[in-house]
């Protein structure tokens, strides 16, 4: 019964109390350059999920035979092939989302989660508790990616997922996109009201 707990504290904490964007305050860099859409916000959270789950299993398989004083390179080399991986698989069967992420998907490689988690989680336990820490990161970076895609596309487009979703009587009747919406500043805003409401909710976390 413990383990099982443990189990599935490992996988839901990273979606809301220990959140690595809004509590950990890691891989906003991404947060602020794909979210313009929802489109690639989603594919670039399932792109880090898929990495960090199975860079945290490799790691963890390897982890008692990987020199101290290179692990930094081996975690890198490892969660640089699976980037590569993903990224030709984008490229093959999304290709657009794939333009669309253009450099992001390969700077996952630098994403401070990805080497948190291998560093922190991946180093000091078994594959199986290591992957659900990498799916539960991974959920908990793409809901925050997800949520500022939302509200970025639909103020700023009328869109979401690309279909028209404010109806044109709206725009008849004067409403208009708010353009600043699309522009990277103010996902750093929509963060900064999520990181509001989410310390409001819990205040266990202010300080």
């Amino acid at each position: 019964m413990a383990e099982k707990q443990t189990s599935k504290s490992v996988i839901f904490n990273p979606l809301s109390k220990n959140n690595p964007v809004i509590v950990q305050i890691l891989g906003i860099c991404s947060a602020l350059a794909v979210t313009a859409k929802l489109e690639p916000a989603l594919v670039m959270g399932m792109s880090v999920i898929a990495v960090l789950a199975f860079s945290n299993v490799i790691i963890s398989l390897l982890r008692n035979t990987i020199p101290t004083n290179i692990r930094i390179i081996v975690q890198l080399v490892v969660v640089a092939g699976l980037v590569v991986i993903v990224n030709q698989l984008l490229t093959a069967f999304a290709y657009d989302v794939a333009q669309q992420l253009s450099v992001f998907i390969g700077l996952i490689i630098t994403n401070c989660i990805l080497m948190g988690r291998l560093e922190a989680f991946a180093m000091a336990n078994r594959p199986w508790p290591s992957f659900l820490d990498g799916i539960g990161n991974g959920l908990g970076y793409t809901i925050i990616l997800v949520i500022v895609g939302f509200f970025r596309e639909l103020l700023g487009s009328g869109t979401l997922l690309g279909y028209q979703v404010i109806p044109q009587w709206c725009y008849d009747h004067g409403y208009v996109n708010n353009g600043l919406m699309i522009l990277p500043p103010m996902a750093l805003i929509v963060v900064a009201c999520i990181i509001w409401v989410h310390r409001s909710i819990n205040k266990d976390l202010q300080e």
